[in-house]
């Protein structure tokens, strides 16, 4: 069953448009690099429930091929690079797996 990996990230204030972008852009780029990652998606909050979203402004969905890829994906070095890119970026984050 795909896993769904859902985390929310708030964007420390004087973070730039460009620098989203470039973080966006290697996200994006791990999928074909990391085994087991099928897809991802990146983006802020639709317009019309970004007043619930408690001051999270980026969200990444990536799914999975299955409960065993989670190991794989969290430790593999492309992820942990965009960790350590995402440190300087956001604030907090807060991270959420879902099987189905």
């Amino acid at each position: 069953m795909a896993v769904y990996h859902v985390v929310l990230f708030k964007r420390k204030p004087e973070v730039s448009d460009g620098q989203i972008a470039t973080w966006k852009a290697a996200a994006s780029g791990m999928v074909g690099r990391i085994p087991g990652l099928h897809s991802l998606k990146v983006g802020p909050p639709h317009a019309s429930t970004a007043h619930r979203s408690q001051g999270f402004n980026v969200a990444v969905i990536a799914v999975l091929d299955g409960a065993d890829t989670i190991k794989v994906y969290a430790e593999h070095p492309v992820h942990l690079e965009l960790l350590k890119m995402g440190r300087e970026l956001f604030a907090e984050n807060l991270a959420y797996d879902m099987e189905f």
